[in-house]
């Protein structure tokens, strides 16, 4: 494999060794980019000339897609054309005051709003008719011509749709997922079924308040002015610096200058681990549960567990301290000792499995043993995998193990996307709009990795909704499904099995797609309608916000380009059409909405008080046209909106500062964890019951306490009898996909800026390239028994050997003659294969790949865009 990994991992590389040899491990990552060929002839560019920063006016804009920022982004209007874009400037930049600066996602978005490849008007594929059975023409869906159409029309069409599947088939035969105009009609009109899918928390939407943890493990680590305090921050999983991009690594900076000792646990050296010039321990993806149950067995080994904080603050670690409604007379320690199947999970066991060394895994044994300040921190990379489902309940045992909750420098939990590196009560905040909650009465829920199978089969396995506390066991329902409503979700896309989905998708009756571009949603639907961005909507508030700190806020940038319309407009459209009220569902309109978030804006005090946030006059309402109330807040209305955003000043040692888990460590009686012991269970009877009884893995799986479950593919799936160290199988290489600065999902994937800048190869390691014959640069397959995609490879250290990265989010070009998709599109290479929960395992599929020998694939940013002209 090289010297590199070797060299990281004993640290050897010093900060300014790193930054100086940062262009070669750039050069690494940026394979195949042929910037050169991309650039030639200054396309994607808005103008030779550059404007005066004073010319013009800058406006408050939208960065409002699914990444880990949602920043400040503001753009420089002149004479009606963005002509510049900028961030955060309403203060200085300084650690107590950050400024919410965007990525170069963010600054891109200007090309999502004007790009030419914006749907423009209502469209119907050619092909299909109303009426179902054979006038659908299901088979020519991404091979039919489009007819423009509309705005009537095209209602017209869906509201009788809609009317016939629900009359003849009902509710249940409709496939939705919560999105915010045609399924809140749909919603009112009589449900539908959704789709659960646990692919942004993996096996953390579980519910872990079971096992006393918050919603997803997030909110209980530490302020970002108490990082400095940790003598080690372990992060596990995920690279922020790629996938939450803009401002959130800069809350790590206190820690970086204080010296305090960063380790990566990973596949890869990735950008996040040399942003910390972290020591990196690589382990294959989705064999977590191994490293760490290894490392609980050096704790012990050691003498560095922290028994008074187990035996205080825990149940379940020993035989002494067990829930009074434990089933098995087993505990965690003995299943380490090997008590009960025959097995010691030392080192040398976990090693062999997870790939990194005995002395690694000694090392962070009692690197984080309880004599030390340790924050542990995990992204969720770790979770999205097959047979993750005991990860939350092992990772929170071994902070445990050590004691790390509830003290300054010592943490025990998530970082993720605006949690990275910082967390406590919210501290600035928007209002609510004043809409109705629409319920969907339909609470049956189809798991996203069997989506498409259960659509064939006519059946699927209603066990509950991801991120909720209503989960059941085993429950097979029959279902027709007709219609398939894609608005709100990329679900052709993201969802596992891609190939599968083609198939699935052109049984059905009727398919609609509200959407910016022609993508894979668009391609494959009957009925697609052009919806405007954020830039062209009255303004409002991006759901996840930057940070705790921060209350972001944007505005409208231009008026509604071409036909496109906002998901209420289209929504009270087909309301009216089926002879519903919309008012019942949107009684008040989009400004007035946008305005009860503004007057609703609110911030907390040093003394721990909300109080109003944005001054409001009675010209303010009278020039909005708007109902409300003059209110008195800490920054002007007009101030607010130019700026953006508003952000609380920090000082050290502030009111502000939360340690996580504070409370019910200094008095558990008084602040139980929501458990039912009202303790961490290290021992968790419904953890194990429920897992057990859903069916998507045989019963007795899983154990009340954290035990290693082997994959449906992943670690054991690289060799042929399913057995680590035994002959290769057929795909002998773990593929996981990494989030990437490219787009966030598929969104902002066909950005012609960042196609150039990030080139989307597929990441290879350089010893497994050689024995394959591949180079740097050259065309390769990635193939296994779900599909296969075309990608350039980037040959390359900081990947281990036996892993694939292939970058999450590319837009599908599938072609069906030759099996293959040509885009390095993920979830072609992710089947319908499940376990546990019912997780979508993203990170652990098996794979192998060669040296294509067809003609090599042409630089992404080359290929001409998906521009739609019926004119």
């Amino acid at each position: 494999m090289g010297n590199l990994i070797a060299e990281i991992s004993e640290r050897a590389l010093s900060r300014r060794r790193f930054v100086a040899g940062s262009a070669v491990l750039a050069a690494s990552l940026a394979a195949s980019s042929s910037l050169v060929a991309c650039q030639a002839d200054g396309q994607g560019q808005q103008g030779a000339s550059t404007p005066a920063a004073d010319e013009g006016e800058w406006i408050s804009a939208a960065c409002w897609h699914n990444c880990g920022g949602r920043c400040v982004n503001r753009v420089l209007m002149k004479d009606g054309v963005v002509v510049r874009q900028g961030s955060d400037t309403s203060h200085e930049d300084s650690f107590e005051w950050l400024q919410q600066r965007g990525c170069p996602r963010g600054r891109s978005q200007q090309q999502q709003c004007f790009g030419a490849d914006r749907l423009k008007y209502p469209m119907k594929r050619a092909s299909w008719q109303p009426g179902g059975g054979e006038n659908a023409h299901g088979e020519l869906r991404c091979k039919d011509e489009w007819e423009r159409i509309t705005w009537d029309e095209a209602i017209g069409y869906i509201a009788d749709e809609v009317k016939r599947i629900y009359d003849a088939y009902g509710p249940r035969s409709v496939v939705g997922n919560g999105g915010p105009g045609i399924e809140q009609v749909l919603a009112k009109l009589g449900g539908y079924i959704q789709v659960t899918d646990t692919s942004s928390c993996g096996t953390y939407s579980f519910n872990v308040s079971k096992l006393g943890l918050p919603g997803a493990d997030l909110g209980e680590t530490n302020d970002r002015f108490d990082l400095k305090n940790a003598e080690t921050i372990a992060l596990m999983g995920g690279n922020p610096v790629w996938s939450s991009g803009g401002t959130t690594m800069n809350n790590f900076d206190q820690a970086i200058a204080a010296g305090v000792q960063f380790v990566y646990v990973g596949p890869s050296y990735n950008a996040t681990a040399a942003y910390f010039d972290a020591r990196w321990i690589p382990i294959y993806p989705g064999t977590d549960t191994a490293f760490l149950l290894g490392v609980a067995y050096e704790m012990i080994q050691q003498d560095v567990v922290d028994r008074d904080f187990l035996n205080t603050y825990c149940v379940g670690f020993d035989g002494d301290h067990m829930p009074s409604d434990a089933k098995l007379d087993e505990n965690f320690q003995g299943y380490l000792m090997g008590d009960y199947d025959g097995v010691p999970k030392t080192a040398a066991w976990a090693s062999a499995i997870c790939g990194a060394t005995e002395e690694d895994i000694a090392w962070f044994a009692g690197t984080i043993g309880k004599d030390r300040k340790v924050m542990l921190l995990h992204n969720y990379a770790l979770a999205r995998c097959a047979s993750a489902d005991n990860v939350p309940q092992l990772f929170m045992t071994v902070g445990a193990m050590g004691g790390h909750m509830g003290k300054s420098g010592h943490a025990c939990g998530g970082a993720y996307k605006t949690f990275a590196g910082t967390h406590g009560p919210t501290l600035a905040a928007f209002g609510e709009t004043g809409l109705p909650v629409v319920e969907n009465p339909i609470t049956e829920c189809i798991s996203a990795p069997l989506l498409w199978q259960s659509m064939l089969d006519g059946s699927f396995n209603s066990t509950g909704m991801a991120y909720s506390d209503e989960f059941n066991a085993q429950d097979i329902k029959q279902a027709d499904i007709r219609y398939l409503s894609l608005e709100g979700a990329a679900r052709i896309q993201n969802t596992p099995s891609a190939v599968k989905a083609v198939e699935a998708i052109r049984s059905l009756e009727f398919v609609t797609c509200s959407s910016h571009f022609f993508n894979a949603q668009a391609k494959y639907a009957d009925i697609v309608l052009p919806i405007t961005t954020e830039w062209e909507r009255v303004g409002g508030f991006p759901g996840h916000q930057r940070s705790r700190e921060t209350v972001i806020v944007y505005t409208q940038v231009t008026e509604p380009l071409f036909e496109a319309k906002t998901d209420q407009e289209i929504g009270t459209m087909l309301a009216e059409r089926l002879g519903m009220d919309p008012t019942d569902i949107w009684p008040i309109n989009e400004k007035q909405q946008f305005f009860n978030q503004i007057l609703g804006c609110t911030f907390v005090d040093e003394a721990g008080e909300n109080k109003t946030l944005v001054t409001v006059t009675q010209e303010d309402i009278d020039a909005w046209g708007c109902d409300g109330e003059p209110q008195e807040g800490v920054v002007g209305l007009a101030e607010f909106l130019k700026n953006g955003c508003y952000t609380i000043k920090r000082a050290e040692g502030d009111s502000y500062v939360r340690i996580g888990y504070q409370d019910f460590i200094e008095d558990p009686q008084a602040n139980p964890r929501p458990s039912d012991s009202g303790k961490f269970e290290i021992y968790c009877q419904y953890k194990s019951d429920m897992l057990n009884s859903m069916g998507y893995s045989p019963d007795g799986t899983f154990k009340p306490y954290p035990n290693y479950v082997p994959a449906p593919e992943g670690r054991e799936g690289t060799f042929a009898d399913g057995v680590v160290g035994g002959e290769p199988s057929a795909y002998p290489f773990v593929v996981y996909n990494p989030h990437y600065l490219r787009r966030a999902h598929p969104v902002l994937d066909n950005a012609p800026w960042l196609r150039e800048a990030w080139p989307n190869p597929v990441f290879v390691n350089a010893s497994d390239a050689a024995a394959k014959g591949v180079a740097d640069g050259d065309t390769v397959r990635v193939f296994n028994a779900h599909g296969a995609t075309l990608r350039t490879a980037s040959v390359t250290e900081i990947i281990m050997p036996g892993c694939v990265g292939l970058p999450h989010g590319a837009w599908l070009d599938y072609d069906e003659e030759a099996g293959v998709d040509r885009a390095g599109t993920d979830n072609v290479l992710c089947g319908s294969v499940t376990s546990g929960m019912g997780t979508s395992g993203y990170n652990n599929y098996n794979c192998d790949f060669e040296r294509y020998e067809g003609e090599a694939l042409p630089a992404d940013c080359t290929l001409p865009q998906r521009i739609v002209s019926l004119d």
